[in-house]
């Protein structure tokens, strides 16, 4: 597999459109076309704040969104009733302990505002090895009879996390999931997480869009702190 040379995503000229076949796409969030979905390459671009997210059968696309959804720890809301249900302790919490589950589970999931799921059999593949590489983390959210009933996983891109996907099996798993990930990266020195891309249900949490080229300077700023939040 061939290494992608990826451009800098501050000094890029971004094309409105593109053509493949007989249709124009928009293209003003993609940096680049097609390659191999590898450790390497996804290593690369996580690093330079670029993520892949298929469309069809066009070549892989490389995503840097000129709006970017990020989450700053100081300005996130808990809505009341997640936080009662917190409360309740009904679930039991691990790390890392079965990140290939989460992302089978997160590649099966319904989603209203999708027709289907980005996360194919390759990318379970190659996020399952970036796991075990030690880039890829996932949060767990165990029943009392030890069922596995939500989780989120990411990608560590050098101190900054990237959230990638959700699921739940009962309400409130994955919103759980993700207050006991924040907890943990706020432990750890972290202020804020990629969300890449914004969705109603983060936007609930107080996440907000920022331009491409603050997200990247905030994404290099940060990766020079040398946080380590795994």
């Amino acid at each position: 597999m061939s290494a992608i040379a990826f451009p800098d995503p501050q000094t890029h000229e971004f094309p409105e459109w593109v053509l493949f076949g007989d249709y124009y796409y928009d293209a003003r969030d993609i940096i680049g076309f097609g390659g191999d979905l590898s450790v390497e390459n996804l290593k690369n671009a996580y690093t330079k704040g670029i993520f892949p997210w298929p469309i069809g059968n066009m070549p892989m696309p490389w995503f840097c969104p000129e709006k970017r959804a990020i989450l700053e720890f100081a300005e996130l809301h808990i809505p009341r009733s997640l936080a009662k249900e917190g409360r309740k302790n009904r679930f039991s919490f691990t790390m890392d302990k079965a990140f290939h589950d989460v992302i089978k589970n997160c590649s099966a999931a319904k989603r209203p505002d999708q027709p289907g799921t980005w996360i194919t059999p390759e990318f379970v593949q190659v996020y399952t090895k970036l796991h075990k590489a030690g880039m890829a983390h996932s949060v767990e959210v165990w029943s009392d009879e030890n069922n596995l009933v939500g989780g989120v996983y990411g990608v560590d891109a050098g101190g900054v996390f990237c959230g990638e996907s959700m699921f739940y099996k009962v309400p409130n798993a994955s919103r759980l999931a993700l207050m006991f990930l924040i907890d943990h990266l706020r432990n750890r020195g972290a202020t804020w997480f990629d969300i890449q891309v914004m969705t109603p249900h983060m936007r609930k949490f107080g996440a907000k869009e920022i331009s491409r080229g603050e997200f990247l300077a905030k994404l290099k700023e940060t990766q020079a702190e040398g946080l380590d939040l795994f």
